[in-house]
């Protein structure tokens, strides 16, 4: 069974350990997104252990429509299917349903609409997103919801937000029969639920009151970074935490910019995916300790220097200059995307490692606002 030890706090801010049936999650943690069981960059399994990374994300809906989740389970499931050998998540499926899908019909039993790949007609529901997940065999199935826009009016954001609640019973009660099975692969799949609510303070945190009692092993607030202001986001994170249990982990799906995760994890968030490293990685925009370097700039077309010299990831200790990573880009060769989303995923897994030092020694508050301040400046 996996256990969640809170290690320390430092105002809302947590220190972690969560151990699960493949490996020991060191929180606050960032989750490298690869989407169909890859990240977009041509990064592999062993990539990703050479740059710390702790946890990998797979993409539910993507993963059935292609190549499909019976093909996944009759390779032994995505650990022996990607050769990855630390914990995997995957989300439900939901985000994609609803924001892929053209055409969707939203009923009490699940969500009908078309693939986005080949149009062929698809039904999701709550039990059908846990036997996919079950198939997928991760070590973390989120639990499947409806994801409103932030900035939907209330009357749709309640009646939602009441059928995703019961959607996570039916996902709690299908994922126990899941796991009963013989022929399950990881009998030990651990369930997220999902706290929606847009940017209502008080559907969030009625919400997050009732899941709390259902006993889970984490709990995610989901719909956010989906049209509102970042003050928005963050309002909403400090109001409704507080109500999830501080023993299990906190998730903030898909969030977010350095600046995001930091001020996050100060309101009490220890779990964080988002394709921003990666899709900024690929389109030139390098994170470094003092900012953003915009590598495509004609500055840097004789730039002999590193992508940041104080960097460890292999791309800057092995030497290759600006210059070179510039012209790879700027000539849509793979190495160059290889490059930027290695040094990438590499700057924010040291990112969370900085962030749970801090906390380790106690001087998270003060870290904080030299990052922040950092972060915000301009590479040379």
């Amino acid at each position: 069974m996996a256990e969640y030890k809170l290690l320390k706090t430092e105002g809302q801010a947590k220190r972690a350990r969560f151990t699960t049936v493949h490996g020991v999650i060191e929180t606050p943690v960032f989750m490298n997104v690869a989407t169909a069981g890859a990240i977009k960059g041509g990064l592999s399994a062993e990539d990703l252990r050479r740059i710390n990374t702790q946890v990998m994300l797979c993409n539910t809906y993507h993963l059935h429509v292609r190549p499909g989740d019976d093909v996944v389970a009759a390779m032994g499931g995505l650990h022996r299917f990607t050769l990855w050998d630390r914990p995997i998540l995957t989300d439900s499926g939901g985000f994609q349903v609803f924001s892929l899908a053209s055409l969707r019909s939203i009923k009490e039993e699940g969500v009908s609409f078309h693939s986005h790949i080949d149009g062929a007609k698809l039904f999701i529901g709550p039990e059908e997103s846990m036997q996919i997940q079950s198939h997928l065999a991760s070590t973390i199935a989120m639990a499947f919801d409806e994801c409103p826009s932030a900035l939907a009016e209330r009357d749709y954001v309640e009646k939602s937000v009441a059928r995703t609640t019961r959607w996570l019973v039916r996902c709690k009660k299908e994922m126990d029969r899941l796991n009963s099975l013989e022929e399950t692969i990881n009998k030990d799949q651990l369930l997220f639920g999902i706290n929606q609510g847009a940017i209502f303070h008080d559907i969030r945190i009625d919400q997050a009151k009732q899941i709390a009692e259902m006993n889970l092993d984490g709990y995610a607030l989901g719909g956010l970074a989906v049209g509102e202001t970042a003050e928005q986001m963050y309002s909403v994170i400090e109001d409704t935490t507080p109500y999830l249990p501080k023993d299990k982990p906190t998730y903030l799906m898909g969030v977010g910019t350095p600046q995001n995760i930091i001020e996050s994890v100060w309101r009490g968030v220890d779990f964080f995916d988002c394709v921003y490293p990666s899709r900024n990685g690929r389109h030139g925009n390098l994170y470094t300790d003092h900012g953003t370097l915009r590598i495509r700039n004609e500055r840097y077309k004789l730039d002999p220097r590193p992508i940041d010299e104080h960097c460890g990831c292999p791309v800057c200790r092995a030497g290759y200059s600006r210059a070179y990573i510039r012209h790879l880009l700027k000539a849509d060769e793979a190495l160059g995307l290889r490059f930027a989303v290695m040094h990438n995923l590499w700057f924010y897994n040291h990112l969370m490692q900085e962030i749970r030092d801090a906390l380790d020694a106690g001087e998270f508050e003060s870290y904080r606002k030299r990052k922040l301040e950092d972060l915000s400046g301009e590479p040379d």
